[in-house]
């Protein structure tokens, strides 16, 4: 069974390392409890959204390539052979009218 908050919690690891920065560092930064911010890196507890949002602040990567490498994770797992690189244009377009009325 794939487990979303494994992924999630490997991906917020490479990210962590790739930047160079300790457990520590980044749950300081992030206002995070170091010992929770270890069991969501180790796929044992789930994260908020919030706590998604300021683990990616911290680690100054926005959450949608932390969601982005998950998703692609979740699909080699699941076997796919391919999955869309681009977004769709629909989607596009709704969050282009979206952004046009603020």
């Amino acid at each position: 069974m794939i487990l979303v908050r494994q992924e999630i919690g490997e991906v917020l690891r490479d990210f962590r390392q790739q930047k160079g920065r300790t457990l520590r560092q980044v749950a300081s930064r992030a206002s995070v409890a170091l010992g929770y911010l270890s069991e969501v890196e180790r796929g044992q507890k789930e994260a908020s959204s919030e706590i998604l949002a300021s683990v990616a602040e911290a680690l100054d990567v926005p959450i949608s390539t932390i969601m982005r490498e998950v998703g692609d994770r979740i699909s080699v797992l699941e076997g796919l052979q391919t999955f869309p690189d681009v977004v769709p244009e629909d989607l596009m377009a709704s969050v282009d009218a979206e952004l046009s009325l603020r």
